[in-house]
């Protein structure tokens, strides 16, 4: 078997995208794209970027960095208009490198245009090869220019056409913002794959990838964009029409889990009173002796109040989070990565120290940061640290998203035990290994257990997953643990 080079356990971020269209002049568009991408910070720490619109053409920055660390006070004073849009960055397509940040400006037969993208294409190298036999340049790594080329191709048809062409042509996931020089345009993909919302504050109108940033500059939430939706904002208000969409919309389920922030609400759904209820979902049927339930911050603290609720075991702190280190501070290469885990989390030894631990994470991925943590745990005095999932274990790599950057879904925990077990024959066995009730998902845990010194493991089930976020199964893409988009 080819050798997996280690990476961090957790799920990496998706991008979040901001747009608003300000009818009062009072609203500086920059500074609210400012304070939106800052509220949606969590979802992309690698680059940071605005483009503005006044009537005219269009203004943008982009660069490396958080988004305080990208924009000052004199850039932002330099992005003058009525219209913006905004994007935060973690690259599931792309190299990490400048030129790949967003938003992405060009000019076309119709002027300019600016767009920002959440999610990830699964044809974009077929359609970006197609386009480059046709003689197209293409300046960046991303498939956010293939949709810009996309739309650019059509726009003598008019915008809202070329956008039709383009969801025509298009696989994949994607929440985006268009910025043309008099309007603003929210696109969801037809499966509802990643979440788009609009809000409005006074007479103006703000486009989100959670409400969180709706929040940040005062805005009311008003709905979410449905899947399939074109929403145009202009001059005379919003717009709205739809592409043909499939019979099932299908929203990724690890909105929910982790992605979003506790404080957002995405399809109705409140995310942390969805965590809250998976970490009782968790605890029902769990007969683990224990004297404390800790969580690993942030996103898996909900969880871990849920199962000290139910289990009635008392809930506590067992680990303190460095605020200053963002969410997805692995480092490429072995020592940096040994020390970003201790960088970002340290264990509270006075409360550890000779105690039998619940340790609730909101999934494992790699099982590389688990085990790091059980370790320091135990280092710190623990007596026993039992791992809890709030999520089921993972057998597919995301194809929609690539979110855990997966060249191979050999990176995955539970491919490498599943082999190291029975070789490829296991794979014809995914979902017993999935449950803890058969030998197969029995052995999947101990062996995991043996492997990285946790006291047990235990998984959320599927079902459970679906039951504590409240939406039909059929509205939510469990692709990773089932295959099933």
């Amino acid at each position: 078997m080819t050798d997996i080079k280690e990476r961090g356990d957790q799920m990496e971020e998706a991008c979040g995208v901001f747009g608003i269209y300000a009818q009062d002049e009072s609203i500086n568009v920059a500074e609210a794209a400012y304070y939106g991408l800052f509220a949606l910070q969590h979802r992309g720490q690698e680059s940071a970027g605005i483009a503005v619109a006044d009537g005219k053409g269009i203004k943008h920055y982009r660069n490396l960095g958080l988004v305080p660390e990208v924009f000052d006070e004199e850039i932002l004073h330099g992005l003058t208009g009525r219209i913006s849009i905004g994007h935060v960055r973690y690259s599931t397509f792309g190299s990490k490198d400048v030129i790949n940040a967003q938003p992405l400006v060009a000019r076309c037969k119709i002027g300019m245009l600016a767009l920002a993208h959440n999610g990830n294409l699964v044809n974009a190298d077929a359609l970006r090869a197609q386009m480059e036999d046709d003689g197209a340049i293409f300046q960046t790594s991303v498939d956010t220019e293939v949709i810009l080329n996309l739309i650019a191709r059509e726009s003598s048809k008019g915008l809202i056409e070329a956008v039709r062409s383009m969801m025509e042509k298009v696989r994949g996931s994607y929440a985006l913002v268009l910025l043309a020089k008099d309007k603003l345009i929210g696109i969801r993909d037809p499966y509802g794959i990643r979440p788009l919302c609009l809000g409005r504050v006074g007479n103006s109108f703000v486009l989100a990838s959670e409400s969180c940033a709706l929040d940040a500059v005062g805005a009311e939430f008003v709905r979410d964009v449905q899947p399939g939706e074109i929403v145009v904002i202009d001059a005379e208000g919003v717009h709205s029409m739809h592409v043909k969409t499939p019979m099932r919309s299908r929203l990724c389920l690890f909105e929910f889990v982790y992605f979003a922030r506790p404080d957002s609400v995405i399809d109705g759904i409140n995310v942390y009173q969805s965590r809250v209820e998976a970490g009782k979902r968790l605890a029902i049927d769990d007969d683990v002796e224990a004297d404390m339930v800790i969580g690993v911050p942030d996103s898996a603290l909900a969880a871990a109040m849920g199962y000290a609720q139910q289990s009635g075991i008392p809930y506590g702190d067992g680990l303190a989070k460095n605020r200053y280190v963002g969410r997805t501070f692995i480092q490429p290469e072995q020592g940096m990565r040994e020390l970003g885990v201790r960088t970002k989390l340290n264990a509270l030894t006075r409360n550890v120290r000779g105690k039998r631990l619940i340790l609730v994470d909101d999934s494992i991925v790699r099982g590389t940061t688990s085990r790091k943590i059980v370790e320091m745990l135990r280092t710190a005095g623990a007596k026993e640290v039992h791992m809890r999932s709030a999520c089921p274990p993972i057998m597919y790599g995301c194809k929609y998203l690539n979110f855990s950057r997966a060249t191979s879904d050999m990176e995955l925990i539970t491919r490498r035990t599943i082999m190291e077990l029975e070789g490829e024959e296991g794979f014809q066995h995914l979902e017993e290994y999935s449950d803890s009730t058969t030998e197969r998902g029995k052995q999947l845990r101990q062996t995991i257990c043996d492997k990285f010194q946790f006291a047990s493991l235990e998984f959320q089930s599927l079902e459970g997953v679906i039951k504590s976020i409240g939406l039909p199964a059929c509205k939510l893409c469990t692709y990773c643990w089932n295959g099933k988009g």
